[in-house]
């Protein structure tokens, strides 16, 4: 008996308010990440890496950034990459109108389910951080009879409460969910974790099935919310613990590293875990790679420049620069003698000659002016921009200084 065939839908829709004003003109998965990536590449990597070979990829809030990077990155690929997702706008759907939500969206592409006929469907969210083997997963869900599964990672209980959290037994069956709360269920084997929801689910499609329809009659439209609440009531739902998840290559890093890139500040942090000696994430993995559309994600040649502890992108230009503690972006131009110290700057940034950063995440397109200084007075700085709750300076995208 080969492995159960799997139908994977990507929930690429999402705006990313929280993460205004980075993603004002852009969707949340297509938010550019650690050099040449964007977000949504990592849950597409892992499904392709987990030969998931059937993937939809479901749009709605500014499609065409991500459109444009399905062609560029991915359809374009000669190893088999360009012909295993494909991307869904709600106007090409049966019923034509907008997607309200996540289950509402899968509900609008059942007609999928029903014609590829799967053994699994696989809901997976298009904008976090992680490395993950669906495999895996799968066999949990096969091996516990499930009729729906929940990735779900430990977290420390004083961190709970900015989470969904799970509620499940020894077994680790689902029997409840809580959003936020003030006092999260604890594991049954660890009194000092709990699970939070990871946003990735397995369904059973009949299961899914039914559970969509009638969602939809009552006028419910997200998974997380109204379609699980329901499930564990009548049906068997599983957390499979991601800290079970086992990656080839992975080496040193932080054991199950998985980050929710909600606010500007998670995103800053994120980055922050790429870099050090002993990075909590790494990108480069070449037993299970994070697939980019370049055939060389990192620039070497930096001329006379200094580098300290920084990821310059291919594609990016820092030549005779000082960078410290700093990720600079493809498309991204750093100039001769400016200065980066726990700096991040984006796509479509220029840097002149001569400026200092210090502790600032510049969103692109922007220009920097030769000579300028920024986070050297913080007074100063807060009268002109936005910052996080940790103090980066944060540019907004277009706002030339």
């Amino acid at each position: 008996m080969g492995s159960p065939s799997v139908l994977a839908f990507v929930m690429a829709g999402g705006e990313g308010t929280r993460l205004h004003p980075l993603t004002e003109m852009l969707p949340k998965p297509g938010l550019p990440f650690g050099g040449c990536y964007r977000l949504i590449d990592f849950v597409l990597s892992n499904l392709y890496n987990s030969q998931i070979r059937a993937v939809y990829v479901l749009l709605q809030h500014r499609p065409q950034v991500l459109l444009d990077h399905i062609v560029g990155s991915w359809a374009n690929s000669s190893d088999g990459r360009d012909e295993f997702m494909t991307p869904v706008l709600p106007a090409s759907t049966p019923a034509r109108g907008p997607f309200h939500g996540t289950a509402h969206a899968v509900h609008q592409c059942l007609h999928l389910v029903e014609e590829h006929a799967p053994d699994l469907v696989a809901v997976f969210a298009a904008d976090h951080l992680y490395r993950m083997d669906v495999r895996q997963m799968v066999h949990f869900h096969e091996e516990r009879g499930a009729d729906a599964s929940v990735a779900a990672v430990p977290v420390p209980i004083e961190r709970a409460s900015s989470f969904g959290i799970i509620e499940a037994d020894d077994r680790d069956q689902i029997r409840g969910f809580q959003e936020k709360p003030v006092q999260p269920a604890p594991l049954p084997r660890a009194h000092g974790q709990a699970y939070a929801s990871m946003g990735n689910y397995l369904f059973n499609p009949r299961v899914l099935i039914r559970a969509l329809r009638a969602a939809t009659e009552r006028g419910e439209s997200d998974f997380g919310r109204h379609v699980l609440p329901r499930l564990i009531h009548e049906h068997k739902v599983f957390a499979y613990d991601f800290s079970r998840n086992v990656v080839p290559g992975v080496n040193g890093e932080e054991p199950a590293y998985w980050r929710d890139v909600g606010t500007v500040g998670a995103y800053v942090d994120a980055h922050r875990d790429l870099l050090g000696t002993k990075p909590k994430f790494k990108l480069e993995n070449h037993k299970w790679r994070v697939y980019c559309g370049e055939t060389r994600c990192f620039e070497e040649d930096i001329g006379k420049g200094r580098i300290r502890n920084s990821i310059l992108a291919a594609g990016a230009v820092a030549r005779d620069a000082s960078l410290r503690d700093s990720i600079v972006q493809r498309g991204a131009q750093v100039d001769a003698g400016a200065e980066l110290n726990d700096c991040i700057i984006m796509e479509g940034v220029r840097v002149r000659r001569g400026a200092r950063l210090r502790g600032v995440l510049v969103g692109g397109p922007n220009t920097i002016a030769e000579g300028a200084s920024i986070g050297h007075d913080h007074k100063a700085d807060a009268r002109r921009y936005p910052a996080t709750p940790a103090g980066m300076i944060v540019i907004p995208p277009q706002s030339a200084c």
